[in-house]
């Protein structure tokens, strides 16, 4: 059984304290539609963040 993830969609925002919980909830709310979101600090800007769709 392979699993293959799929980037569907990549942006770069402004850093915000709780952006984690937006990410948290769509990843609660969307994982039975095959989708997950991933959120990490920009390694060369930490005042951005790098929002990521993915299809699972």
């Amino acid at each position: 059984m392979e699993s293959k993830i799929e980037v569907l969609s990549t942006i770069t925002v402004d850093y915000q304290p709780d952006l984690y919980k937006v990410v948290d909830a769509l990843n609660r709310t969307l994982k039975d539609d095959d989708l997950m979101f991933g959120l990490a600090l920009d390694k060369d800007d930490k005042e951005k963040a790098v929002f990521t769709i993915y299809r699972t």
